[in-house]
């Protein structure tokens, strides 16, 4: 937490206190509720939860929230600045690891649901460290047998805030056996395709396509370079788009004018022989009828390329 500050949180936030008129009650909060550690009562309560959510973005600000659980105390409190927890066997996509290998900032809410009904909050600064090595550190780590249980590798949280969550909202639930798969592959276990997906369309991986990749961005410098390149390709194909459309409307008005018909001036009826009939007049060669003219041919390949200058 930076200590230069009055008070916790964002700028933004600050400002938006001050619009709405929630200063003084958000400054109540900080003083009474918000920590840079976590206390005795917040580690014991760390030390007895079996689940908790975390959010993480990557460099792009992309967010993504996660379920993790294991046995009561599967999150460890290494001391008053920092938590740790194991990553087990999963399904591979590392979706919450490689946005903390972009961006380290984590969100952490634990919620006990059946004894205290209240929540906690723990924001910081995460690292990923192998299990190996997280062993070395700390001798006094438990060796979990249980198949599918056992860390892979851990993720390390430096606290920046510690602070409740009210309890007013959470429901109370009650706790009833249930056996758990710890890291089978069975699909019915894992639920299946609860929301069948599988039969839904998708962007990516279809036949004859290729996904599109997102780029690694080692820093948000980066995303946002990748991001300006990205809308002004936008702005350039709507510029293509717009040319295309005005030659074509330049087209049309001319086809429009061209079979418009010439107004005839009225002349004097010729009294015509009731027993014959009038001649035909030969049309001259080259001569086409009213309405009849020939249509200017638009090459649209004469237009600009896209990206060339028009």
């Amino acid at each position: 937490m930076d200590h230069t500050n009055t008070w916790p949180g964002s700028a933004s936030e600050h400002e938006l206190q001050e619009r709405y008129g929630t200063a003084d009650r958000a400054q109540r909060f900080y003083s009474q509720q918000v920590l840079d550690r976590l206390n005795e009562q917040m580690r014991e309560f760390v030390a007895e939860q079996e689940m908790m959510f975390v959010a993480t973005s990557d460099a792009n600000g992309e967010c993504d929230n996660t379920f993790r659980a294991g046995p009561p105390g599967f999150v460890r409190v290494l001391d008053d600045e920092r938590l740790a927890w194991p990553e087990y066997r999963g399904n591979g996509v590392m979706a919450s690891l490689g946005n903390i290998t972009e961006n380290p900032h984590v969100g952490l809410l634990f919620v006990d649901f059946v004894r205290s009904v209240i929540g906690l909050h723990v924001n910081g600064r995460a690292a990923i460290v192998e299990d190996d090595v997280m062993r070395a550190e700390h001798a006094d780590l438990d060796f979990d047998d249980v198949p599918g249980r056992h860390p892979e590798r851990w993720v390390v949280v430096e606290v920046e805030e510690a602070y409740i969550h009210c309890a007013k909202h959470i429901p109370r639930l009650e706790k009833v056996p249930r056996e758990r798969a710890w890291g089978t592959d069975d699909v019915r276990r894992k639920g299946g395709d609860f929301f069948s997906a599988s039969k839904e369309s998708r962007p990516w991986g279809a036949a004859g396509k290729l996904p599109m990749q997102r780029p690694h961005v080692s820093n948000v410098a980066e995303a946002a370079r990748m991001a300006d390149a990205a809308e002004a390709a936008r702005v350039a194909e709507a510029d293509w788009a717009a040319e295309v459309a005005r030659v074509a409307r330049t087209a049309e008005a001319a086809r429009v004018a061209e079979t418009a018909e010439a107004p005839v001036a009225e002349t004097a009826e010729a009294p015509v022989a009731e027993t014959a009939e009038a001649p035909v007049a030969e049309p001259e060669k080259g001569v086409r009828g009213p309405g009849r003219h020939r249509r200017p041919t638009w090459v649209l390949s004469n237009l600009p390329k896209f990206g060339e200058d028009r």
